[in-house]
This record gives structure tokens, sequence and C-alpha cells, in this order.
């Protein structure tokens, strides 16, 4: 596993007059998915935002209803934030709760849900919302931060992991510690077999990957994907070392 890039996961919503600005802590986001916060004037969600004037009407939430990986990342979060959510789990397609919301499949229906429907929240990755001008939440990270996702703090989460990361590159980003951490994002990874059968293809590869975690970072953030911290580009270089081919290490053409 080589990591490449990383994404946010971010609470996107379609609420008149709230352009920016709306704050949500994990508590609340699981209490919406779980059903239990019902209105947009919830005195848990005002007492965060007493700035806003927030609609006294129902939320209505929107999740993926293929199995995805962005679906994974965010029960993963709710997962370690909510012991009401520990028993529903991390899972790539989960047992939502009873009559909470409804499914749309892929990001961009999520995103398309979210548009027409006023009122509407739901998980997309930060692309997405992006693009489709969709508006945010910022929420409060481990440190106790509001913090808005953005490239920057999604690569801030992948560098809050090292530690972890450095013993299992499989480790989830979800809650890092660093104060500047967006708490919901995950990695995306390149799997390739250890040794290469071929040597020319072998070569290729390793060629391509060593310019992947170096000069071709630069076009992670024109993609809105947050470039690797400089931590894990040293363990991707470890990793590249060990690629062999019969046996044989292959090194990186320069």
């Amino acid at each position: 596993h080589l990591p490449m890039a990383a994404g946010a996961v971010v609470l996107a919503y379609n609420l008149p007059g709230v352009n920016s600005g709306l704050k949500l802590t994990p508590e609340v986001v699981a209490d919406i998915y779980l059903g239990k916060i019902k209105k947009w004037n919830d005195k848990a969600i005002t007492a965060l935002n007493p700035d806003m004037k927030l609609p006294d009407s129902d939320i209505s939430t929107v999740h993926r209803s293929d199995g995805s990986g962005t679906t994974f990342i965010f029960t993963s979060y709710l997962a370690a934030v909510s012991e009401d959510w520990k028993k529903i789990g991390a899972n790539k397609a989960p047992k939502w709760p009873d009559g909470v919301g409804i499914g749309a499949k892929g990001n961009d229906g999520i995103a398309g849900e979210l548009k027409k429907s006023e009122g509407t929240i739901g998980y997309v990755e930060l692309a997405y919302a992006a693009q489709n001008k969709i508006s945010f939440a910022s929420i409060k990270n481990k440190a106790g931060n509001f913090i808005e996702p953005s490239v920057k703090s999604t690569t801030a989460a992948m560098a809050g992991k090292a530690a972890e990361l450095a013993k299992d590159i499989k480790s989830p980003i979800i809650n890092a510690d660093d104060k500047d951490a967006y708490p919901i994002a995950g990695i995306t990874y390149i799997m390739i077999y250890v040794d290469q059968k071929d040597a020319t293809k072998g070569q290729a590869v390793v060629n391509y990957l060593n310019w992947a975690i170096h000069d071709g970072q630069k076009m992670s953030e024109e993609l809105i994907y947050a470039p690797l911290p400089a931590e894990l580009v040293k363990m991707n270089e470890k990793t590249l070392e060990t690629i062999t081919t019969g046996g044989k290490p292959i090194k990186a053409s320069k």
C-alpha cells in the first residue's frame, strides 16, 4: 500500500440564508444521523451558532445508497465519536437507523439531493461540494477547534496520524490529534505487488510511483485532494525501496 493523497468527507447542507459558517460538533453530527436531532433550530445546534438565524424546519439527512469508501470513512468517524453509533458500526453499506433520511447513489447523487431539497444535510467528498457550490460545515476536531474542511486541514490530518501510519500504513486518519486537522478524512492508496514478475513493467511502475509521490503531488491540490505530508513521502520512499523483480531491487530512474 502506498498512500497517494487524502480526501475530506464534508457535511454539506442546503439551508436558505446560511451559506457558510455553520458549526457542528461530533455529538451533533452523530445525533442528526441517529435521528435524535430533528430540527435545524434544535438547541444543540443553535448553541453552537448563536449568531445565525436557524429555521424551525425539519432536518432531512441523505446517505449513500450504494456501498462506498466515503460511507466507510464517515461511519468510522461516527463510531469513533458516538457510543450509540458503535452499535451500528463502521461499514461501507451500514444498516441506517429506521426512518432516518433517504439514500442516493454516489457522491453525485447526494450532491443532487442537496441542491434540490432545502433543509437537507449529507456527506460528500470535499471536491463534490466545492465543484457543485454546496455549503458545508466546520467540524469540531479532537483538539477542540472548529475546522473547515480544506486541502490544508486534510494534510494536517495525515500528519497528525503519522505515528500510527508508521506502524500500519492502512491506519485511519479520522480524529487526528493535530490542532489544525479536519477530523473526517481518509487516504487513497495504490496497491502493487512487492515482487514484479515483468522487469520492464516493474521498472515503469516504480518510476511512475516515484514521480507520483514527489513531483506528482503538486497536482493533488488542483483536484481538491490533499497532498502527502513529508512524513508519508518518506514512508513511501522506503516502501519503494522494497519493490523487486526476481528478488532484485528496482531502483527508480531519475
